[in-house]
């Protein structure tokens, strides 16, 4: 029987735990594909799964979000046939791997014009975009988002996509350059956290008026803040923990800053549907084919050095997305 390289950890803990085995490939059953990867995302809810902080069973495969070639089908696949190009990201964990055998629902057809590379940086960070813009609150043209952590994967991608819809978007990043960064993809307002408080500055930009939303993937440095920016009946998007989870907080908080409004939503709830996924896709794509938004793609790291990627990432000296090669 065939194998594939793959990541896996027999717990959970540092980048060290991370190992590459050659774990065997079987035929798809119903419902499945085997794919061979071309690339591999990598993403913070690696990182959260690799430390415990999203509890796995253990040994356990790591990895998101993939592009590559489709070799084989199962009964039932309908939308895949072997030889598409293709690209996901969804559960369950394991595309840091050469190939795999996964479920087909949620895996997408990839079009010609993205690359495989494209591909693998976009799905999780673009269809995650997708549904903070689109899926979970109103928000219109001349709209006011804050935007945690401009200048990363997501980040960029927000910001390309809030000025394709008319919203103007405050980013904040840790370094003049990443500023710089987000400010050219599209963020109409950027702080430097590092000097600046944001709390201040966002009031000072909104005129003392707050934002309409808050989007947070940082979590515990920046919560507190975060729900302080907020306009009365301000959305607060939690959607990622990069400095550590939110503390239990008293509820009332919400009601004393005016009737504020938080959620902490999941991408695989959003895509658990297959006909949604796959329109969510298609819109994404649309938007990539377009123009209007451009896939950053700032670092590359063999398959084999995926600790070395995971050490970068966790100390923020990434910019823009990260791709494995297998």
């Amino acid at each position: 029987m065939a194998t594939a390289r793959t990541v896996v950890i027999e717990a959970p803990g540092g980048p060290e735990q991370l190992r590459l085995v050659d774990r065997e490939l079987g035929a798809p059953g119903p419902g499945e594909i085997r794919i061979r990867h071309r690339a591999i995302g990598l993403n913070f809810i690696d990182v959260y799964q690799r430390t415990g902080l999203y509890p796995l069973q253990y040994p356990a495969a790591l990895g998101m979000e993939a592009a590559g070639i489709v070799e084989a089908v199962g009964e039932g696949v309908a939308h895949l046939r072997p030889g598409d190009r293709a690209a996901y990201a969804c559960q369950p964990p394991g595309a840091y791997a050469e190939a795999r055998v996964m479920p087909a629902a949620q895996v997408c057809p990839l079009p010609e014009a993205i690359s495989f590379e494209e591909g693998a940086a976009m799905m999780l960070k673009g269809l995650t975009v997708h549904y903070l813009f689109r899926r979970t609150t109103p928000i219109r043209a001349g709209d006011t988002v804050l935007f945690h952590a401009a200048a990363g994967g997501v980040g960029l991608i927000a910001c390309q996509w809030a000025r394709a819809e008319g919203i103007t978007l405050i980013g904040t990043a840790g370094s003049d350059e990443k500023c710089a960064l987000a400010a050219a993809h599209g963020a109409a307002h950027v702080i430097n956290y590092r000097r600046e408080d944001f709390v201040a500055r966002v009031r000072e930009i909104t005129g003392g008026r707050g934002v309409d939303v808050v989007m947070d993937s940082v979590g515990r440095d920046t919560f507190d803040g975060s729900l302080a920016c907020l306009r009365p009946l301000g959305m607060m998007i939690l959607f990622g923990a990069a400095s550590g989870p939110v503390p239990p907080f008293d509820l009332q908080r919400l009601a004393a800053g005016g009737s504020l409004r938080i959620t902490r939503p999941s991408l695989f709830t959003h895509i658990a549907e297959h006909a949604t996924c796959q329109q969510m896709a298609r819109e994404l794509f649309d938007m990539v084919l377009s123009g209007k938004v451009g896939i950053r793609i700032d670092q590359r790291f063999p398959l084999a050095e995926v600790a070395e990627a995971h050490r970068a990432l966790e100390a923020r000296r990434t910019t823009g997305a990260t791709v494995l090669i297998p």
